[in-house]
């Protein structure tokens, strides 16, 4: 069922929104080569326990995953692009690295995700962090009162196509709200004109993801985890945004702290 929220009610997800963004950005700088991803977790961890928020993750147990996820935070690292596992892994200089993350702050969800590289940076990697990024700003853009999901999903194909990359439709944004998956769907690849209108009161989660060189997926022995078939690497950007009158809000915008 999809619903839409009243002013006061996205006033009321603002808190969320604004701890993702934090966490995210806090995460990101405390990320260098060396750090292991449970301590990233344990670190997210920490800081929801502190802020009194609580995990979308950690009992999450969709049918696609093999067991609840049983972490705060999912981890992706190089050829993984979705739904990492943490594990004991020690970053090494170059690996691309992508934080999701999702928590409930007073009942309410935000949903968001970063790539970024540590250490020194090939350009393909940069390339197609920045695609992701793009896509998403046109996806935010194409997010009014009047348009239809399938311009928000053409915005981000038209994007990913002009760079030359494939588009796996499997994954990609959804409503948000009291809980982390809702409806609608909103697929990375579609059609303009189509699709559910898009009303004041909506708040999707809207997440670009792309792999190198495949646009197909293999999931890892953890049950979770998914790579890219060919083991091109892959990033994902993603927001949480509220449609009103006047325009998208992005309610996990993370620029205030000086950050993309």
């Amino acid at each position: 069922m999809i619903e839409l929220r009243t002013p006061a009610e996205l006033e009321a997800m603002r808190p969320a929104g604004r701890f993702v963004a934090e966490t995210l950005a806090t995460l990101r700088d405390e990320t260098k080569v060396g750090t292991n991803l449970l301590a990233i977790d344990r670190r997210a961890h920490d800081l929801i326990r502190r802020a009194g928020a609580e995990s979308c993750y950690i009992d999450y147990h969709p049918s696609f995953g093999a067991s609840p996820f049983g972490k705060v935070i999912c981890i992706s690292v190089n050829d993984a692009v979705l739904h990492g596992l943490p594990f004991d892994y020690a970053l090494r200089d170059g690996d691309l690295v992508t934080l999701d993350f999702a928590v409930s702050v007073d009942g309410w969800v935000a949903d968001s995700a970063v790539s970024f590289v540590v250490g020194t940076a090939r350009d393909e990697d940069l390339a197609l962090i920045d695609t992701t990024e793009r896509a998403l700003d046109a996806a935010i853009a194409a997010s009014t009162v009047g348009s239809r999901i399938g311009d928000i999903s053409a915005a981000i194909a038209e994007i990913a196509h002009g760079d030359g990359y494939d588009i796996n439709t499997d994954f990609g944004g959804h409503g948000v709200g009291r809980t982390m998956h809702g409806d609608p769907h909103v697929p990375n690849d579609g059609k303009p004109n189509r699709g559910y209108p898009l009303k004041a009161g909506l708040v999707l989660a809207l997440e670009p993801w792309l792999l190198e060189t495949t646009d197909e997926l293999i999931t890892d022995p953890d049950g979770w985890t998914l790579r890219s078939a060919d083991g091109s690497r892959g990033a994902h950007s993603e927001h949480t945004i509220a449609i009103t009158e006047d325009g998208p809000i992005v309610l996990t915008d993370r620029s205030f702290l000086g950050v993309r």
